[in-house]
């Protein structure tokens, strides 16, 4: 059986929300750490990566 690949999200700012999109699961606030520029939702696996040209710690 293979994986089902993550989806990579671009965004400005390193506080993020994920919800899961329709029926995925309870909203989650994370924060990209500035030293790694990306996270990861524990419930979806989504990933969120930081822009080259977006504020650290907005």
């Amino acid at each position: 059986m293979s994986k089902l690949s993550k989806e990579i999200i671009e965004v400005t700012s390193s506080r993020v929300a994920c919800d899961g999109g329709v029926g995925g699961h309870p909203r989650v606030w994370l924060q990209i750490p500035d030293d790694q520029g990306w996270v990861e939702c524990p419930y979806c696996d989504c990933k969120y990566v930081l822009k080259n040209n977006a504020k650290k710690g907005a």
